[in-house]
């Protein structure tokens, strides 16, 4: 029995040096104006300390996120926390075709993360980081796609339980 685990987190550096360099811009005309800040009610000061708040729920939120997938005997498993409290299973029989690929998160799917294409053959992403993914393409007629950076160790995963796809085997 072959089993593939695998947790991805948004450790870009580049999005925690934006959010840096936006805290920096925001918490600088504050720093400037902090005497006549702090001579406000808890409201206007709240107000005016907004934009720190904003930023650092943001950090702490990609701090959060995580996408974490399993394939095993009985089918293909994930969760992208702090949307899913638990994994989402999906059987081999309910998949018609599942297959690794290259994908654009920009063009096809406006970014990274959890994502809903309007077009039809696209269907939803589940992605960190990258532009390699599963395919997944379920019996119902939908389509899925969870981001990997193990491209090489999912698709010999995958190569293992080839004979489940889309079988009525449990």
């Amino acid at each position: 029995m072959k089993i593939f685990i695998e947790e991805q987190k948004f450790t870009q550096s580049w999005l925690f040096i934006g959010l840096f360099i936006a805290l920096v811009a925001v918490t600088i005309p504050i720093v400037k104006d902090w005497n006549t800040i702090s001579q406000g009610n808890f409201g206007e000061m709240l107000n005016d300390l907004g934009g720190i708040l904003v930023i650092l729920f943001v950090f702490v939120l990609f701090n959060f996120f995580k996408l974490k997938t399993r394939i095993d005997e009985k089918g293909v498993y994930y969760q992208y926390l702090p949307f899913h409290f638990s994994y989402r299973f999906l059987p081999w029989n309910s998949i018609s075709k599942c297959y690794v690929r290259n994908y654009n998160a920009i063009f096809e799917y406006g970014g990274w993360g959890l994502k809903f294409s309007f077009r039809k053959n696209k269907g939803k992403s589940f992605t960190v980081k990258g532009d390699v993914g599963l395919q997944l393409l379920l019996t119902n007629g939908k389509h899925l796609l969870i981001g990997t950076q193990k491209k090489e160790e999912i698709q010999r995963t995958l190569d293992t339980y080839q004979d489940k796809i889309g079988s009525l085997k449990s």
